[in-house]
């Protein structure tokens, strides 16, 4: 199931934080990965890629991680504890991107409707943060550099779940090569997503191989729907959830 949009109007304006999200990603993408160029994305991720091992101190001294036949990250004697937050903003290919702004704008700018954009922007980061956390205590000692925004995204579909499991969402879905269009609740599409994450996960629990961090999406959900009791504002979410034409009516009340 792939989304293509939501039938959920927001009761706010532009959002702001959302869209400038997106932004900061494709500027990292193309300013800081070269666009996708081998080398210049090879030394992105030695550089801002979060690497548990490198994080934690779990290696040997002088061990290195080769990247590309010409590249190898060297372990830095101090933690590079800002890899926690630049790795959230780099991206391993154009799919890779794409992918995940297209996540971001159909369900992101609900999720800032009932937040405000700096409380928004907050919760974005911390959902990131409990998804690295989470992929890293897979495994401590790993080598192979994690980026991406889909941790903290998921966090967002998290608290899209749980907020609007009833939201529509128009939905492209491939079935071998019959591809047609459905909109189903959110609640079967993201718990959906969110199970497929479950099963591909569990098999790569210890896996050395690179690929998809499958425990960071699980983490980032977790954490979206925890944090959402503390990051939503009431009169935000009631404005939201008022049908438009009653919030015509009450506005000329006050």
């Amino acid at each position: 199931m792939f989304p293509l949009r939501d039938e959920n109007p927001r009761s706010g304006g532009i959002p702001y934080a959302t869209i400038t999200l997106i932004i900061l990603n494709f500027s990292a993408w193309i300013l800081i990965q070269g666009a996708g160029n081998q080398s210049v994305l090879a030394q992105s991720l030695c550089l801002y890629g979060l690497i548990p091992a490198d994080l934690l101190g779990n290696f040997d001294p002088g061990m290195s991680i080769a990247i590309t036949d010409q590249l190898a990250c060297q372990f830095s004697e101090s933690s590079n504890i800002k890899s926690l937050l630049t790795s959230m903003f780099l991206h391993g290919s154009w799919f890779h991107l794409l992918g995940n702004m297209w996540f971001l704008w159909v369900f992101g700018d609900n999720i800032e409707d009932i937040m405000g954009p700096f409380r928004f922007v907050a919760f974005y980061i911390l959902c990131g943060l409990g998804a690295a956390a989470t992929q890293i205590s897979t495994d401590t000692s790993s080598i192979i550099p994690m980026v991406g925004a889909s941790g903290a995204i998921g966090g967002v579909m998290g608290a899209y779940a749980f907020l609007f499991p009833r939201a529509k969402i128009y939905t492209l879905i491939v079935l071998g090569f019959f591809i047609t269009t459905a909109a189903v609740p959110a609640i079967l599409m993201l718990g959906y997503w969110f199970l497929i994450q479950l099963l591909q996960g569990l098999p790569a629990l210890g896996s050395s191989q690179g690929g998809v961090a499958f425990w960071a999406h699980i983490g980032g959900f977790a954490a979206g729907i925890a944090l959402i009791h503390v990051f939503k504002r009431k009169s935000l979410l009631t404005a939201h959830n008022t049908p438009p034409d009653r919030r015509a009516s009450h506005s000329k009340l006050f």
